[in-house]
C-alpha cells in the first residue's frame, strides 16, 4: 500500500478526534472584580497561570468593581458555551437570576474568595478564606498586644462585599469579649489604597489630630498603607503612636513592616486557581464536591518582615 494513501485519512481522522469533546481544549470564564488592590491582582495573575499550567482556555473580564458589569460578563460566558465559570462576586447580594441561568445551562460556577448570599444549589462551591475568622484573628492579636484597651478607628473594605461584612463581624465578636477595647469610628475605603488615605486623614481630623486613636484596623493591606501614610502626614509614628493591622499579607505590607511602619498581616491565600479547577474536574467526574474550600493564611509580625518581603515582590 503505498504510505502517502494514508496521510490524508490519517490527518482527517486525527483532526475529527481533537475537536471531539474529549480532546478539545476547556474552556473557562473568569469574571474578577477588578484590580482595586495588589492582592486581587497577585490573585488574577495566579488564576491565569494555573489556567495556562493546565491547558485551559480561560476568557476573563474585569468589572472595574461593578456588578453589572460582572453580570453581563457571566452571561456571556453561557451564551458561549463555556465549562465552567470562575466568579470573584464584588457584592454579596443579587445574584440569584445569573446563577440560575446557568444553572439551567448546566455550567458549573465556582465562586472565588467570596461568598453570595443567593440560593447555594446555583453554585458548585466557593472557594475562600473564612474571613470572620480573619477578623477575630486580628481583633485577637491586638487585645493581646494592647491588653484589651484600645480605642480602635476601622477602615472597611467596600459596602456590601462579603469580605467586608465577615472581617467586620469577626473582628466585633472577639473584640466585645474586652469592655475597653471599641470601635470608635468606622467607614469604607472601597478596598483602596486612596481610599484607605482619605478616610484616615477624616479620622484624625475628627479625632483631634490623632491623639485619642489606639490602633487602626484596615479590612485589607492597601487601605492600611494609605492609612500608614495619612498617620505620617498628620506627624504621627504610625506602628508606634498608632497600630496598624490588616489583611492580605501582600508585599508592600511586609516592607511596612520591615521599616517600623506596620505592626501585623493576616494572609489572604491568592492561589485560588488550583483547588477552583479541581472543583470542576471532580464534579464533572460525579464526586462530590464541599460547598467551601477553605484557603485561610496565618498572622505575620514584623520579625520575619524583611525575609518575606524578599520572598515575595
Amino acid at each position: 500500500m503505498n504510505i502517502k494513501s494514508l496521510i490524508t485519512p490519517l490527518a482527517t481522522l486525527t483532526a475529527i478526534l481533537m475537536s471531539s469533546p474529549s480532546f478539545a481544549e476547556p474552556t473557562y470564564g473568569f469574571s474578577q472584580i477588578g484590580s482595586e488592590s495588589g492582592w486581587r491582582t497577585s490573585e488574577t495573575n495566579s488564576i491565569k497561570a494555573e489556567a495556562e499550567r493546565r491547558g485551559i482556555d480561560l476568557k476573563f473580564s474585569d468589572a472595574q468593581q461593578k456588578q453589572e458589569n460582572q453580570i453581563k460578563a457571566v452571561r456571556s460566558f453561557i451564551a458561549q458555551g463555556v465549562d465552567g465559570i470562575l466568579l470573584a462576586p464584588v457584592v454579596e447580594s443579587g445574584w440569584d437570576q445569573v446563577l440560575r441561568e446557568a444553572d439551567r445551562a448546566d455550567i458549573p460556577v465556582v465562586l472565588i474568595d467570596r461568598g453570595v448570599d443567593a440560593d447555594p444549589s446555583l453554585y458548585l462551591t466557593k472557594v475562600a478564606s473564612d474571613f470572620k475568622e480573619e477578623g477575630a484573628l486580628a481583633g485577637s492579636w491586638l487585645a493581646a498586644e494592647t491588653n484589651g484597651n484600645c480605642d480602635i478607628v476601622e477602615l472597611q473594605g467596600t459596602v456590601g462585599s462579603s469580605a467586608a461584612i465577615d472581617r467586620k463581624s469577626g473582628f466585633d465578636a472577639l473584640i466585645g469579649n474586652f469592655p475597653n477595647m471599641k470601635i470608635i469610628r468606622s467607614q469604607s475605603g472601597d478596598f483602596t489604597r486612596a481610599g484607605g488615605k482619605e478616610v484616615m486623614e477624616s479620622f484624625l481630623k475628627a479625632e483631634g489630630g490623632g491623639d485619642s486613636i489606639c490602633a487602626v484596623f484596615a479590612h485589607n493591606d492597601d487601605m492600611a498603607l494609605g492609612a500608614i501614610q495619612a498617620i505620617k502626614e498628620a506627624q504621627l509614628d504610625p506602628a508606634d503612636d498608632i497600630l496598624v493591622v490588616s489583611i492580605d499579607a501582600v508585599p508592600d505590607i511586609f516592607k511596612a513592616m520591615a521599616d517600623g511602619d506596620a505592626n501585623a498581616t493576616i494572609e489572604l491565600n491568592p492561589h485560588l486557581g488550583g483547588p477552583a479547577f479541581d472543583a470542576i474536574a471532580a464534579h464533572n467526574d460525579g464526586e462530590d464536591v464541599p460547598k467551601w474550600i477553605k484557603a485561610n493564611g496565618p498572622l505575620y509580625l514584623p520579625d520575619t518582615a524583611a525575609a518575606e518581603y524578599e520572598a515575595r515582590k
